[in-house]
């Protein structure tokens, strides 16, 4: 989501490169010790973070932890100027107070459901 979103922004100011990073929020989740960690996540963040804006990208906005993660996770790396979160699908349910700035598709689910967006679409299970 991070590649496309960023070749869209290039075309439409060309002359503002725009980086693009990876951040692993395995160790600053709420819930760490109580779920297995998963290994090959890795962070790669290409750029100093002071000053700039940063967008936060993810594929589904569920309860907000992991985005919680991610900001906690993203002061490891320096202070940004500001941090906006791009989502694919936003399903509802928060449990904390996150608000996407921008949203691909808001699709009402149970909590029950699971959800799955890739660049071949959205699934619900």
């Amino acid at each position: 989501m991070a590649e496309a979103l960023a070749a869209i922004l290039v075309g439409i100011d060309p002359a503002h490169p725009v980086p693009i990073g990876s951040l692993d929020v395995s160790f600053h989740r709420d819930d760490v010790g109580l779920r297995p960690i998963v290994p090959g996540h890795v962070t790669d963040i290409p750029v100093e973070l002071d000053g700039r804006t940063v967008i936060l990208c993810d594929d589904v906005l569920f309860t907000g932890r992991t985005v919680r993660a991610a900001l906690e996770a993203l002061n490891d790396y320096g202070r940004p100027r500001a941090v906006q979160l791009a989502v694919m699908v936003d399903r509802g349910h928060r449990e904390l107070p996150i608000r996407p700035d921008f949203v691909g598709k808001n699709l009402p689910t149970s909590r029950e459901e699971q959800v799955a967006a890739t660049s071949d679409g959205v699934t619900i299970r």
